[in-house]
This record gives structure tokens, C-alpha cells and sequence, in this order.
């Protein structure tokens, strides 16, 4: 009489051995990982001329310039001491202000043409293969020519002074935008952008009524971010003459007026912590907001 064969369970020692297999391999790659990153490091410290042992002997010399920028605040009469080291306090306000207003001028205006470029990158509303390819690459050099090039740039063009920083923060913010505005758009839910398109709408009434409700919020988000990163950005663009606080930082570093440096990077590190807690205050709510809203 004959049996029909059945499946048989794999043994315990097989499965055992398959994981054993499976974390050797895990071991090899990682311990190859680490290889690689150790020899690439290796190539690339000459290369940079990372040179550790001028690092320890030159040590002695950065911790002296600490040292002199430090102010000389005794016991005796500390808010005297303060004045004087904030001597001209009125003054680095109001280009701590230009440099605010720098930063705010170009933030705006390079969310406002990342907003406008992201929606044709955008693979999911431009069926055109070559407009997005141009609109992207547009984007790629905006992003990549670090804004101080932009910086100088402009300062030859235009002359000296904060316009040269909002137009460098500007084309900058664009690029950047554009990509993370291009890549919430791409994610959004398509069955509202179909109903209007299935209704006939326009693409400008697609864009403004089954995209815009989806992905405000992520854009104000990115647009906030961008504005902590183009304050710092705008504090030192004074260096190549394009107006605001790093004008004056950089004239201090300059003529050495030791003090001067430490008050006026004590002040910029102040307000930049201010506006990055502010910020990141004002992003969570709109996180917030915007998880209630897909909730109900």
C-alpha cells in the first residue's frame, strides 16, 4: 500500500543554521563597511591636509585667543565692567536688526519662488519630462553655489550693502526649497487631484484646491526651518560686504578689538537661539495642527 508524500517540517538545526548564516553575513558586511569608511578616511586626511599633530601644537595658541577676547569682568564693579564691554550695544542692534531683516527678506522671497518651481518639478502634476528636467536642474545650481559665492556675486553687481545678501539668500533658499517643496508634493494623496481633473478644472485649480489644503502646512514648516538657517547665513555674509552684524564682526576680527568679537558673537549666538526656539515652537504647532486635521 502506498503513502502519499507530505511536507515535512525543516528541523530546529536548519533554521538555527540559517540564522547563523544570515548573522555572519551581517558581521562580514558591517566589519567591510568599516573598512572602507576607515580606508577612505585614511586617503582623505592628506588629501585635506588634516594634520593632527599641528592641531596639538598650534592648541596652545586658539585656547591664548579665548583668552583675549575674553572680557576682564571683576568683582569689585561687574555692571561697569559689562557696560564697557557692550559699549556699542545700540549700535550692533540695529545691524543685528539688518541682518534679521536680511535673513527674513531672502527667506520670503526664496520660499516664495521655491513655491512657485516645486509644484512644476513635481513628477506627479508636470507630465512634461523636460520641464521638470530644466526646472530641477535650475534648482541643483541654485542649491549648490554656497550663497557667500552668491554673496559676492552680487556685492560686485550691485555694490556693498544688505542688498547683495537677500538677493544671495534668495536664489539660494529657492533651490533649497524647491526640492523639499517638490518632494511633499510628490507624497500627497492623488485622489483629490483626480476628482478635479475627472470634473475638468484647470491645473491652476488642481494646484490651488487638491494640492495647496495637503501640503501647506509641511511648506510653512520648511520655510520656518530655512529662516534659522538663513539667520546664521546672514550673520557672517557682513564678511564679503553684504551688510548686517558680520560686517561689524568681521572689522573687529580685523583691527583686533578682542572684546568687541566676543560681545558681538555672544549677541548673535543669543538671538539665533531665540529665533531657533521660536521657530521650533511655531513648526510643532503646525505639526500639531495638521495631524488633528488628517485625524478628524
Amino acid at each position: 500500500m502506498s503513502t502519499s508524500p507530505q511536507a515535512t517540517a525543516p528541523e530546529p538545526y536548519s533554521w538555527a543554521h540559517a540564522y547563523a548564516l544570515e548573522s555572519a553575513r551581517r558581521r562580514r558586511n558591517w566589519w567591510i563597511g568599516l573598512a572602507v569608511f576607515v580606508v577612505l578616511a585614511a586617503i582623505a586626511g592628506p588629501i585635506a591636509e588634516v594634520r593632527p599633530q599641528v592641531f596639538v601644537q598650534q592648541l596652545g595658541g586658539f585656547m591664548s585667543y579665548l583668552q583675549r577676547i575674553t572680557p576682564d569682568i571683576s568683582a569689585a564693579h561687574p555692571i561697569q565692567d559689562v557696560q564697557e564691554w557692550y559699549w556699542g550695544l545700540g549700535r550692533w542692534l540695529v545691524l543685528l536688526g539688518e541682518t534679521l531683516l536680511i535673513a527674513y527678506l531672502g527667506t520670503l522671497f526664496g520660499a516664495l519662488g521655491g513655491f512657485v518651481l516645486s509644484f512644476v518639478a513635481s513628477s506627479n502634476l508636470t507630465p512634461s519630462p523636460w520641464m521638470r528636467f530644466v526646472v530641477r536642474r535650475l534648482a541643483e545650481f541654485c542649491r549648490t553655489v554656497p550663497d557667500m559665492v552668491f554673496a559676492l556675486l552680487f556685492v560686485v553687481a550691485f555694490g556693498i550693502g544688505p542688498m547683495a545678501g537677500v538677493l544671495a539668500l534668495a536664489v539660494h533658499t529657492a533651490g533649497a526649497l524647491c526640492k523639499l517643496f517638490a518632494e511633499v508634493v510628490e507624497n500627497i494623496d492623488m485622489k483629490p487631484v483626480d476628482g478635479i481633473v475627472a470634473a475638468g478644472g484647470s491645473w491652476r485649480q488642481t494646484v490651488r484646491y487638491a494640492v495647496l489644503p495637503q501640503v501647506a502646512p509641511n511648506f510653512a514648516s520648511y520655510a520656518m526651518l530655512r529662516f534659522d538657517i538663513n539667520v546664521r547665513a546672514a550673520s557672517i555674509m557682513g564678511f564679503v560686504g553684504a551688510g548686517g552684524i558680520g560686517e561689524q564682526l568681521m572689522v573687529a576680527i580685523r583691527q583686533f578689538y578682542y572684546t568687541d568679537v566676543s560681545a558681538i558673537l555672544l549677541l548673535i549666538i543669543a538671538t539665533v537661539m531665540l529665533i531657533d526656539f521660536a521657530s521650533e515652537r511655531l513648526r510643532h504647532a503646525l505639526s500639531g495642527s495638521m495631524h488633528r486635521e488628517r485625524s478628524a
